[in-house]
């Protein structure tokens, strides 16, 4: 069942787009022959993985696409997402689709969001807030950073989450919408990511290694020839009810994002919201 809830908690608003219980399917992957035969396991490909966010930066922006998969008993439903990021300016955009309720219904317009560091800005949030007005969030103070909260992982946070990346095994070389990508499979520790962010991410990823059940995320990630990021699929576990795990409904979460880039170097424009702009009244859950 998809439960969507929005609570102030010490003053902080949390906006869980849709809790599930059970384990999410990983996708897999049709590997080609390692055309090079050399050997990208080990050192090589930790230091690969873990770099991939500076390389991002040195880029400067991309398109991007998000999914976040979750699914309970026998029902599956995928939160979409598509925009762009200015990783130098660290500032993006997404248009968020939330699944259809069990009706058939559409369940929301498209959310808008805004991505900056430490604060995630919300338009067509829903009921109780204007039409014209946005909700703020600061991401430092949400339990999982904003890694799963917004209904899609912020793609410069998913790449900074690869910089505590360990056990980390080259599995061959693939094509990605026309690109020849090296996939990478391991896992990686929030608490190390965190440690190693640039401060602009430095703070949402430190209170993730709070709030997430495991320290370790297990990823499969994708990067092009000049090391870029292009997909990354990252798999969170997390403790649903009242943050602890012993309230009514508590329970292990699962849930499997995915963030796509393409379109390097393609311009993206980002105007955040003036103070007057943002809502300050009573959310409606």
């Amino acid at each position: 069942m998809v439960v969507q809830q929005h609570r102030r908690r010490g003053g902080a608003l949390a906006l869980v787009a849709v809790a599930v219980a059970g384990a999410v399917a990983t996708a897999g992957c049709s590997v080609g022959p390692d055309a090079s035969a050399e050997d990208r396991s080990g050192a090589d490909a930790v230091d690969a993985v873990r770099r991939s966010a500076d390389v991002l930066t040195g880029t400067g922006s991309a398109k991007a696409r998000t999914s976040m998969e979750m699914a309970t008993g026998g029902t599956r439903v995928t939160i979409r997402g598509e925009g762009g990021f200015d990783f130098r300016q660290r500032i993006g955009q997404l248009a968020v689709m939330l699944p259809k309720d069990p009706s058939g219904k559409e369940g929301h317009r498209p959310i808008t969001e805004l991505l900056a560091p430490g604060a995630l800005y919300m338009k067509n949030r829903g009921a109780g807030v204007p039409a014209d007005k946005w909700v703020r969030v600061d991401t430092t103070t949400l339990s999982d950073g904003n890694l799963v909260t917004g209904g899609a992982t912020d793609p410069l946070a998913a790449a900074e989450l690869l910089r505590g990346a360990q056990a980390v095994t080259y599995v061959g070389e693939t094509d990605l919408a026309g690109a020849k990508v090296r996939h990478y499979r391991g896992v990686t520790d929030i608490a190390r990511a965190a440690r190693a962010a640039s401060p602009q991410a430095r703070g949402a990823l430190a209170a993730a290694a709070k709030g997430f059940s495991k320290d370790t995320v297990p990823f499969d990630a994708y990067l092009d020839e000049q090391g870029r990021l292009r997909k990354v699929r990252h798999q969170f576990s997390f403790v649903s009810g009242n943050g602890n795990g012993k309230g009514k409904g508590a329970g292990a979460v699962a849930v499997a994002s995915t963030t796509l880039l393409y379109a390097f170097g393609a311009p993206v424009k980002v105007q955040l919201p003036a103070a007057r702009d943002i809502f300050a009244g009573k959310i409606a859950d």
